[in-house]
């Protein structure tokens, strides 16, 4: 196979399947999860493939139709790029595999649906990732963005209600992000990154394009749920399906945090955004003020998916904050924490679905010492996951933390540096008291461990836990944050580190 073509079999796989499945499904009824979980696969092999071919043979460029670009629409595997396609795709690939059972008992009759949309949402983030065109790149977020409103739509009663304010709010940002463009394709007469980062190096800054960048910013930092433009997530997580919440909440807003990276670090000067107009720095306080908000907002929360959406809030400021640093530890702390709390928040949510599947519910003030009789490995795989988020060593969490206060330090932002210790011990308040919960006995607990959990006590002291094509995600996410976290030197150094822009 040419090496190019790599580049677009990774969005036109998972497009592919999303449209057999529907056509397939009319022929044998029951297939659309094989299909998905098939198309997940192979395509997860292939951006394996292309982030091996960056490795050794530089970036991959394919031109659409094979018009030259910057007329054309171009395709680029690079680095940072080919990264991020591996851990989207993959963890894709295993909350798929966990949804069988869970979209049977949680979206009876639905499964065609979701599936189809799902491959449309992970081909449509992929396309962002690898797309070398401004206006492009705008196709590909909106095809993400009405494939994760149709998603998150699909729950309980209350989730069509979150996922239009979503869907509101969602094509506002839009709109600022289109019309942002607008400002720099007047400025520049091209939306090609590529031609636009020649193009604006020999160009002065002009009120045109620095009101088109304030809108692209303010566009982008909607989708990405940045504080204080994050109203919509709360809700649209905790309402939506167990599947819909696992897959959108670990890659959905980290893509809107790529754009940002993309543009303010490869197409525009890195100086430019934090010298001329402060968007880095305006982006980085917000994303600490962030942080607080949504840990300590966790801490009020008594069920566990709404926790974790709240926790998503302040996860997110984490990589604001990095961008913020506009430095080259800054930068490793933001993409590390983007691929840690994918991994981290992907294991979290595929445990609240594992509880809510074997308990029927995920109310944190019903969990005791049973569930973990009952289900030793899914509270095992909260534990390590739990452990990684508030940070603690040697699992992955700890590092992109780390990275992000050496380049708070370096500098010499020590409120940045506040910030984080503070979230971490209000990270730890929030996921302990549930920790504490399972794997403490209550006291005046008989022996039998009766079951006040809300699920069907084992008999005799019996374990009750999910299926195996539930069980195995959850902890391969679980042990990846463990092998994350050891392999935290040879990530940053032979993966990461090459991707820094220059001037950085």
């Amino acid at each position: 196979m040419n090496p190019p073509h790599l580049v677009i079999l990774i969005p036109l796989i998972f497009f592919a399947g999303a449209l057999l499945i529907p056509l397939l499904e009319r022929w044998r009824h029951g297939c659309a999860y094989g299909v998905a979980v098939a198309s997940a696969a192979v395509g997860a092999l292939v951006t394996v493939a292309g982030l091996v071919e960056v490795s050794s043979g530089g970036t991959l460029r394919y031109q659409v139709s094979g018009w030259a670009p910057p007329i054309g629409i171009e395709l680029v595997l690079d680095p940072l790029s080919a990264f991020l396609s591996v851990m989207l795709a993959s963890v894709a690939l295993l909350v798929l595999v966990h949804s069988g059972s869970v979209v049977r008992r949680e979206l009876p009759g639905k499964a065609m649906p979701l599936y189809s949309t799902a491959l449309l949402l992970v081909g449509a983030l992929l396309g962002i990732t690898i797309t070398g065109d401004l206006f492009n790149l705008y196709v590909f977020l909106e095809i993400s963005s009405l494939a994760s409103y149709a998603l998150l739509a699909l729950g309980d009663r209350k989730a069509p209600v979150s996922a239009f304010r979503y869907l509101i709010l969602g094509t506002v940002g839009a709109s600022f992000y289109l019309l942002g463009l607008g400002f720099v394709f007047m400025t520049t007469g091209s939306l090609n990154m590529a031609d636009l980062k020649l193009i604006l190096s020999n160009l002065e800054s002009s009120p045109p394009l620095l009101v088109g960048l304030v809108l692209i910013t303010t566009g982008v930092g909607l989708k990405m749920a940045l504080f204080p433009m994050h109203g919509w997530l709360p809700d649209a997580y905790t309402y939506a399906s167990s599947t819909a919440t696992a897959l959108i909440a670990p890659i959905g807003t980290k893509i809107a945090a790529y754009v940002l990276i993309r543009i303010f670090f490869f197409v525009l000067d890195p100086g430019f955004a934090s010298g001329e107009i402060p968007l880095t720095t305006a982006i980085g306080y917000l994303g600490a003020a962030g942080i607080l908000w949504g840990s300590i907002l966790a801490i009020a929360q008594t069920d566990l998916k709404r926790m974790l959406a709240y926790s998503s809030v302040g996860q997110i400021g984490y990589i604001a904050l990095g961008i913020g640093l506009a430095s080259p530890m800054g930068f490793i702390g933001a993409i590390l924490h983007m691929v840690n709390h994918a991994v981290m928040k992907g294991c979290l949510f595929l445990v609240s679905a594992n509880f809510l599947s074997r308990l029927g519910h995920a109310d944190i003030r019903r969990f005791n010492d049973s569930t973990r009789v009952h289900m030793p490995w899914t509270a095992a795989g909260f534990t390590m996951a739990a452990l990684s988020m508030i940070g603690l060593p040697p699992f992955a969490g700890f590092f992109s933390k780390w990275y992000l206060i050496l380049g708070s330090v370096e500098e010499s932002n020590w409120v940045f540096v506040a910030v984080i210790l503070i979230s971490s011990l209000l990270s730890a308040v929030y996921f302990f008291r549930l920790i504490e919960r399972i794997y403490l006995r209550s006291p005046g607990r008989d022996s039998k461990y009766p079951d006040e959990a809300g699920g069907a006590a084992a008999p005799d002291g019996g374990r009750e836990e999910v299926s195996a094509s539930m069980l195995a995600p959850t902890l391969i996410l679980a042990s990846a944050l463990l092998v994350l976290g050891l392999l935290n030197v040879w990530i940053v150094n032979r993966l990461i580190q090459p991707m820094i822009p220059a001037g950085l």
